[in-house]
């Protein structure tokens, strides 16, 4: 389900998807370029916005075929070793799009191509995100994806938060209804 005011699920939303007609649909010309009419015919493969082939594959206009950014060269690299996969290069929007595109192509395996990209490369944002120096940060940071860079500040402003902590911050703070009186009840 998408959320309707969150940017990223729009723009991950917005990726191309590779997409193949099942029937002849007039006024569609648009979507395929080799063609100057305003007809696309059946079994022509076009890349749509994925919003768009979401609703055409609910409707059967399309068939949705699996995105490049999840092809077997991308899933035996992740196989291989996922922490050093460039997948902001492929896909910004990686996981969102993988989660969301599963049910429409039927393929079981991206489920599992995403845990393991995740598991894997979770561990390794964390540890970047309490030990990497700033010069490091950049190109790291260029690998991962749009929810990884998230984690990753997260996790960075975590670190700092405990360190300040542990430096002597204030160990515990007085809420603030605690310094006032109660009014007595007549």
């Amino acid at each position: 389900m998408t959320n309707y005011f969150d940017i990223d699920d729009i723009l991950a939303e917005d990726e191309l998807v590779p997409a193949t007609f099942r029937e002849a649909t007039n006024g569609v010309g648009l979507f395929d370029s080799t063609d100057d009419t305003n007809k696309v015919e059946p079994g022509s493969k076009v890349e749509l916005p994925f919003w768009l082939a979401q609703e055409l594959h609910l409707r059967q206009a399309v068939t949705v075929n699996v995105p490049p950014c999840f092809n077997k060269r991308t899933r035996e690299e992740i196989d291989a070793d996922a922490a050093h996969v460039d997948l902001r290069n492929r896909c910004p929007f990686f996981y969102e799009l993988g989660y969301k595109i599963a049910p429409l192509v039927g393929d079981k395996t991206i489920g599992r191509v995403l845990l393991i990209a995740f598991r894997t490369r979770y561990k390794e944002v964390l540890i970047k995100a309490h030990t990497a120096a700033f010069e490091a940060t950049a190109k790291f940071l260029s690998l991962l994806t749009e929810e990884e860079v998230k984690l990753y500040k997260a996790a960075q402003s975590s670190a700092i938060a405990f360190k300040k902590w542990r430096k002597g911050g204030p160990r515990f703070q007085k809420a603030s209804v605690l310094g006032r009186k109660r009014k007595p009840i007549q």
